[in-house]
């Protein structure tokens, strides 16, 4: 194995880890300001408030995007099986 196929597997390896957190980091952010929002224009400053939405929010995202994250991470460890294979598994 080269240092530019260990170069190539760090690379593929952040992008997968991206593709990973994205949904729910995203969801999260996205539930995280609009309930700000709301708390800001109403005055409600409960800090728990903002709990219970993301905690959902991320379960449906996860329930949505779950076989997609599967794949995803199926692929990346076939490919990092077959560059094992490939390079004599040393």
């Amino acid at each position: 194995m080269q240092e530019g196929d260990v170069a190539v597997i760090l690379r593929d390896m952040f992008m997968v880890v991206l593709k990973m957190a994205a949904p729910g980091l995203l969801t999260a952010l996205a539930v995280g300001v609009l309930i700000s929002l709301i708390q800001a224009v109403t005055q409600l400053n409960e800090s728990t408030l903002a709990f219970v939405p993301k905690l959902l929010a991320l379960g449906l995202t996860l329930t949505l995007a779950g076989s997609f994250m599967f794949a995803t991470l199926t692929d990346y460890t076939h490919l990092l099986f077959d560059q094992l294979i490939a390079s004599g598994g040393r």
